[in-house]
């Protein structure tokens, strides 16, 4: 099954564009260019987030506004792939915390980004709840 198309377009160096066909970001060295770390972990964020608001909304699960932080760390042997990710979920103004709790394991299970770290990377779910907005 094919996912999308996307097309980096470089200058001289590490300058560049990626270019999906929604939109159009800098990358590199650009002012305001998103480095790669950057775009693994906002992939694997968008990722989860939507597979975790589709379990939460069959499930009938209600919050006000969700924050996805993602942190990791490298491996220092070469090639320095990723040892360690943290996705952190702060969900605010929870319907039912355990039910969401549940639904966030679940956007994870099902998240085909998050699974393909796993297969490198010890993956961290942390899940955090607030009542203010």
């Amino acid at each position: 099954m094919k996912t999308d198309n996307i097309t980096l377009s470089f200058q001289q160096g590490f300058k560049g564009t990626l270019e999906s066909p929604t939109s159009k970001i800098n990358i590199g060295d650009n002012e305001n260019g998103i480095q790669p770390y950057h775009m693994l972990y906002g992939a694997l964020g968008s990722c989860f987030y939507a597979t975790f608001l589709s379990v939460s909304e069959k499930m009938r699960l209600t919050f006000s506004k969700a924050i996805v932080e993602i942190s990791g760390e490298k491996r220092e042997e070469t090639p320095a792939t990723l040892k360690h990710v943290k996705v952190e979920l702060t969900i605010y103004q929870p319907s039912h915390p355990e039910k969401l709790i549940k639904a966030a394991q679940n956007g994870a299970k099902f998240c085909s980004i998050f699974e393909t770290i796993s297969q490198v990377a010890e993956m961290e779910l942390v899940v955090l709840f607030k009542e203010e907005v």
